[in-house]
């Protein structure tokens, strides 16, 4: 099976929406399909509550990947820091529901499922919570700088957080796909033993693959990014 018959669903990190992966349709190689998955909170769905805790968040999401791909289409999972989580359960709900097509998991810019981070954000005044999350991330959203945008913008950020830093898995079960872990070569958040530790996820194939960037790589490189999900689809289509 090649990787352009793939359906990649993609999930947000922190504080971001769909809208985000809406412009790599027609980056990657032909046929990759990406599927942004909107969450609750934000953009045409703001005036829904923010999802509290990922195995909840999975559990409601999954009918939506299968409405938005189909009963039997092959699907592969992105997701890049709180994305990588909620992608993880989303695969596991995936698989409980029976449906054939789930073939690959990719998280990105994320330690291993069952190692919380040591400094939060959670708790803390808005202004040190806003300097805290962007030293997590390495860059400050320039919309927090305008005070109408960060009213609106601070509940969702801490709501996202505060679920990414509360996480457990659902289970210690590994999945039965392939899982690569992705990370940007200059990641100072997210190790390369951090990120390797995805290992420990799946009882089937397993990479790690570097992109150059800190941890924000997929902002200033999508297209690499994707060439790098198709070479792993390929690759792991051949290797089943």
């Amino acid at each position: 099976m090649s990787a352009a018959s793939f359906s990649l669903v993609c999930l947000p990190y922190a504080g971001s929406g769909a809208g985000f992966y809406r412009p790599w349709n027609g980056l990657g190689p032909e046929g990759v399909h990406v599927v942004p998955l909107q969450l609750p909170g934000r953009e045409e769905l703001f005036l829904d509550d923010p999802y509290e805790d990922a195995a909840v968040a999975a559990a409601e999401l999954a009918p939506r990947v299968v409405e938005l791909v189909g009963e039997q289409a092959p699907i592969a999972l992105f997701g890049h820091s709180l994305g990588a989580v909620l992608a993880f359960e989303l695969a596991r709900e995936i698989q409980r529901s029976g449906h054939p097509g789930l073939t690959h998991l990719f998280v990105s810019g994320s330690p291993g499922p069952w190692s919380g981070r040591s400094e939060r954000a959670t708790g803390l005044g808005d202004e040190e919570f806003i300097e805290r999350v962007g030293e997590f991330a390495g860059y400050r959203h320039e919309a927090f700088d305008d005070p109408d945008l960060r009213e609106i913008l601070l509940p969702l950020l801490r709501a996202d957080v505060a679920m990414h830093e509360n996480y457990k898995p659902a289970s210690d079960e590994p999945l039965p796909i392939p899982v690569t872990s992705l990370r940007g070569a200059d990641d100072q958040l997210v190790s390369r033993a951090q990120a390797e530790e995805w290992q420990a996820a799946t009882s089937g194939r397993f990479s790690y693959r570097e992109l150059p960037g800190g941890h924000m790589y997929l902002v200033d490189s999508p297209k690499s990014l994707l060439e790098t999900v198709a070479h792993e689809l390929g690759a792991a289509a051949h290797a089943g």
